[in-house]
């Protein structure tokens, strides 16, 4: 068994929330590749990963999604 902490899944308003970004905002961001991309938890369901967040609010201006995740 691993001993790092699970990782949980935000949903939207969760983000909207913590980020105080609007909804247009935050999909224009994940758009351009500024912002986390959603992962898709079951057939209609999607979040974002908390890790991930956490780490874009520590420097949302210079935030690039990394391709290899």
């Amino acid at each position: 068994m691993s001993d790092q902490p699970k990782d949980r899944f935000l949903r939207i308003n969760e983000v909207l929330d913590r980020t105080a970004l609007s909804r247009a905002t935050l999909y224009r961001k994940i758009q351009d590749g500024t912002f986390p991309k959603q992962v898709r938890i079951a057939a209609r369901c999607a979040g974002w990963r908390e890790s991930e967040v956490t780490e874009w609010m520590y420097n949302p201006q210079y935030y690039q999604v990394d391709e290899a995740r």
